[in-house]
């Protein structure tokens, strides 16, 4: 964790109060002692340090002080379709960390429909690994995160609209096109599911202005394709 995201009702007076996770870590990984400096962000707000007042088994007090701005922004609105629960926390820590702060998440008909029923769609849970990512990228900003369960409806009805004034992109291993490097302009990025879109799903896509691209010959898993094509797009 490098940095402490603190959640606004943790926050009262330049006081904050630190407990759960965020503790285990001062505690086990950090080691912090009363007096210590630790880096601290408001979500949605500034970053700065704190200093720890007070410590215990419970909890953690400390003194902040906000005044740092987060990062800037990566231009990227990324379409994923959903991949197995394991690898959709991974994958949502990577994208948070890289800096997107717009994701869909959509059905395909090569993601399997118990995946929906995951408790890793939660809020909560959703959450949680966003939070992991920002924590890990010295970041404050939270992604928003939509779920869009009707592939057709949504590309045709949507999609259009999400990506005006962007350069919209669909990741697909059957073309010629490589993808861009070092955009400086905003991209909407389609992902696929493992074996990709389906070719009805890649011809509704282009059909609303999305142009397929590669990064070379090797079919990657999720997890390693979404940071892999992000930072070709956006480097870190």
């Amino acid at each position: 964790m490098n940095l402490l995201l603190l959640k606004p009702e943790q926050v009262s007076q330049q006081v904050a109060i630190v407990s759960g996770r965020q503790l285990e870590n001062l505690l086990a990984v950090q080691r912090a002692q009363v007096g210590d400096s630790v880096r601290i962000g408001l979500i949605n707000g500034l970053m700065g340090q704190a200093i720890i007042k007070s410590l215990s088994a419970e909890q953690a007090t400390l003194e902040i002080n906000l005044d740092t701005p987060p990062p800037p922004v990566t231009p990227l609105c990324l379409i994923l379709a959903l991949p197995r629960p394991k690898m959709l926390r991974r994958t949502l820590q990577s994208v948070a960390a890289m800096g997107v702060k717009e994701i869909y998440l959509v059905n395909s008909r090569r993601v399997e429909k118990s995946f929906w029923q995951s408790p890793f769609l939660q809020p909560q849970a959703i959450e949680e690994q966003l939070m992991l990512g920002l924590e890990q990228a010295r970041d404050t900003l939270m992604p928003t995160l939509h779920m869009r369960k009707r592939f057709k409806p949504f590309v045709e009805d949507e999609l259009g609209e999400i990506i005006k004034g962007s350069q919209a992109l669909l990741a697909h291993p059957v073309t010629d096109a490589p993808c861009p490097i070092h955009c400086e302009s905003a991209v909407t990025l389609a992902i696929g599911p493992e074996g990709g879109f389906i070719p009805y799903e890649v011809e509704l896509l282009s059909s609303v202005g999305f142009k397929a691209v590669h990064i070379g010959p090797r079919i990657l898993r999720v997890e390693v394709a979404v940071p892999a094509l992000i930072s070709r797009l956006f480097p870190a």
